[in-house]
């Protein structure tokens, strides 16, 4: 009987001892990788997306936005990294305010919408005319406000107002600012222009 020599070398031997040593995967390690990337990656991922919000069969509000990434931590978040506009409606369904903002972050229990913030260059524009400027914007779901500590400026047909935080009702039909800065009366005139 002849032996293949080839199968006996010793560099072949260790060769293939090494090649199924590498191979061998350590299954908390893939779970660790698994679960960083999982927390890291979106769910679901969607482009041009418009949502609409009702309540007895009438529409409240609807959110547009040119991308949307669902992620799941402790709650459900979604994100609007390029930006969102979001219209309100009254009970007729007539546009009661509007709010526009370059990033926005959702935060649901899994049943509904309990927080929104939204940031960079947030504007609202309630139904009188009255313009709110922000960077930061928080609205409360539970307690139906608005809020800010951030730098605002809100402008009325009347004057233009400077400050530091603002809380209003979430249609900003009623608004108190935390620390006012400044206040500037303008005639109707001029607001036209």
């Amino acid at each position: 009987m002849k032996i293949n020599s080839k199968l006996f070398n010793p560099y072949f031997i260790i060769l293939t001892s090494l090649f199924f040593v590498a191979c061998e995967n350590d299954i908390a390690k893939v779970n660790s990788i698994t679960a960083e990337l999982q927390n890291k990656l979106p769910i679901e991922s969607g482009k041009n997306v418009e949502i609409i919000y009702s309540d007895s069969a009438k529409v409240k509000a609807k959110l547009t936005a040119p991308q949307l990434d669902r992620y799941i931590t402790k709650k459900s978040q979604m994100v609007f990294p390029k930006g969102l506009a979001v219209i309100f409606y009254d009970g007729q369904q007539k546009q009661k305010n509007k709010l526009t903002a370059n990033y926005g972050v959702g935060y649901d229990n899994g049943t509904q919408l309990e927080k929104m913030e939204v940031k960079n260059n947030v504007v609202v524009v309630n139904e009188k005319g009255d313009k709110l400027e922000t960077e930061h914007l928080t609205w409360n779901a539970a307690t139906q406000k608005i809020f800010t500590d951030k730098f605002v400026k809100i402008t009325t047909k009347e004057e233009v107002i400077w400050g530091d935080g603002l809380e209003a009702n979430q249609d900003f039909s009623e608004y108190e600012i935390k620390n006012v800065k400044g206040q500037l009366s303008i005639k109707e005139e001029e607001f036209k222009n």
